[in-house]
């Protein structure tokens, strides 16, 4: 469990909560299991906590485990944050905002970052705007102000990915990632994917050809993977598994959970693997 995020029962609302709150901003999410919206913020407000670094804490309440507190702060609908400092109720919305203005509503009363902190931020700003090179020397300069954080370090390697700067993604990714293992598998899974590089164009006109070459459009898969066109990589891997998914021993299904797990831990793809694992799923079905 994350030191910036935890769950909180009415039992442990003080000691995680409102003791913490008077030095810390404390960011209380209440959830519920069935909620669909609250599936899309908590995550969201967890990736935050991390990338924020403890400038604020979350405390996640399951509404219905927890109706008391729900009740006391006058919860009507869910999902519904609430900030508490200094022991004092200071901010809240309800609903699921998009991230950017859940950001511009954290910074109103989290205190400024330390050194490399804001970096990081300016960085995943460029990178949402396609900025990739300026994203890059940002989170240089992020790294070399805090050169433990690992996460920085990875954003780095993702970034490269995407320029296509193979050799340098593999350097960094070559030490260990104690803090972020996971996600340092998923980056070298996407580098593995990289040295599958062909002629796209040789194989589409394969396939314009002969639309029954399964064998040539899961290379054709690899190949846009390889230019990090993971939509197109993805709709040809997932177009074997609908036309014959018994194909090479399930080989088009192999493909399309090759790509999901390259992809895993870079928020920017997250909706294009819910996207495919639905289609997937029906394709199965």
């Amino acid at each position: 469990m994350s030191q910036f995020s935890f769950d909180v029962s009415i039992e442990e609302f003080e000691a995680k909560v409102l003791i913490p709150s008077e030095t810390t901003p404390i960011v209380v999410d209440f959830w519920a299991p069935w909620c669909g919206p609250c599936k899309v913020l908590k995550p969201m407000l967890e990736k935050l906590a991390e990338e924020y670094g403890g400038r604020f804490l979350l405390a996640k309440i399951n509404s219905d485990e927890n109706p008391e507190l729900a009740q006391h702060f006058g919860v009507r609908s869910i999902p519904t944050v609430k900030v508490l400092f200094k022991g004092e109720l200071v901010d809240e919305f309800t609903g699921a905002l998009p991230e950017g203005q859940i950001r511009e509503f954290l910074d109103r009363f989290v205190p400024p970052a330390g050194p490399g902190g804001n970096l990081r931020e300016e960085a995943a700003a460029l990178l949402a705007e396609g900025k990739l090179e300026e994203a890059l020397a940002k989170l240089v300069e992020a790294s070399k102000a805090k050169p433990e954080d690992q996460a920085i370090q990875l954003d780095a390697v993702d970034v490269l990915l995407q320029l296509g700067r193979n050799e340098e993604a593999e350097q960094l990714l070559g030490g260990e990632y104690a803090q972020e293992p996971d996600r340092a598998n998923a980056l070298r899974a996407r580098l593995a994917l990289a040295a599958g590089a062909a002629d796209t164009g040789a194989l589409e006109a394969k396939l314009a050809i002969d639309p029954k070459d399964h064998a040539s459009r899961l290379e054709l898969a690899r190949a846009y993977a390889a230019q990090s066109r993971f939509r197109e990589a993805l709709e040809a891997a997932l177009e074997v598994v609908i036309r014959d998914r018994t194909f090479d021993e399930g080989a088009g299904r192999k493909a399309v959970l090759q790509l999901f797990e390259a992809l895993a831990g870079s928020e920017q793809y997250d909706d294009l693997i819910r996207e495919f694992r639905r289609k997937m799923s029906a394709a199965l079905n």
